[in-house]
């Protein structure tokens, strides 16, 4: 019982968009009626409003650090185990993607993916985020440092700690990153994916 209701609120938190939101606060257009019309912090960028941006990159990361970090703090008081983490892990991402509060129409889910695994553990964390920094810088693509960094996290947290019930949620995160990329993979084999920084 107790583990749905984490459950539940992971999902809830996982719905604000933080793109949405902060456009509205900076004035910006919806991000959702322009670029790739993405509600992520990338297509934020595209407004040429570079605190937009961070403000939503932050927000979104915060969310899914935020909601893992509360079930593995007050989780094992109301007997959540790993196995409740895992889904709390995934429910916060899911809700990123479909938020109920925005018609279901949400981001793809990188920042608040490491958002969910620097709360899983910093380290995975930082190795996932230094190879989206990697690609990125060389690069210049969001979409393909997302995707190798999405690739990459599953074996990160292999190496880290081995096989256990969280693998489940780094491994779901991961698929549904690539799912949510399906286009910008078109893009990229096709040469007409925008660069880090293009404007709208």
């Amino acid at each position: 019982m107790y583990t749905v209701l984490f459950v539940v609120a992971a999902y809830l938190i996982g719905s604000i968009s933080f793109a949405v939101v902060c456009s509205r606060l900076f004035g910006l257009a919806d991000p959702r009626t322009y670029g790739s019309k993405n509600p992520g912090a990338t297509n934020v960028l595209r407004s040429g409003n570079k605190k937009a941006a961070i403000a939503t990159l932050i927000g979104d990361c915060f969310k899914g650090w935020f909601a893992v970090w509360l079930a593995l703090q007050l989780g094992p008081r109301f007997g959540v185990d790993d196995t409740g983490i895992a889904l709390v892990a995934i429910a916060v991402f899911l809700g990123h993607l479909w938020p109920v509060f925005f018609r279901f129409a949400g981001g793809k889910g990188v920042a608040t993916a490491l958002g969910v695994l620097l709360g899983l553990n910093v380290w995975l964390g930082l190795a996932t985020l230094a190879t989206w920094l990697i690609i990125a810088y060389a690069f210049r693509y969001s979409s393909l440092a997302a995707l190798v960094s999405s690739v990459f996290a599953p074996f990160f947290y292999v190496l880290l700690f081995g096989v256990d019930p969280l693998l489940l949620a780094v491994v779901a995160m991961s698929l549904l990153l690539v799912y949510r990329h399906a286009k910008n993979i078109g893009n990229l084999i096709n040469g007409k994916e925008s660069r880090l920084g293009s404007k709208k």
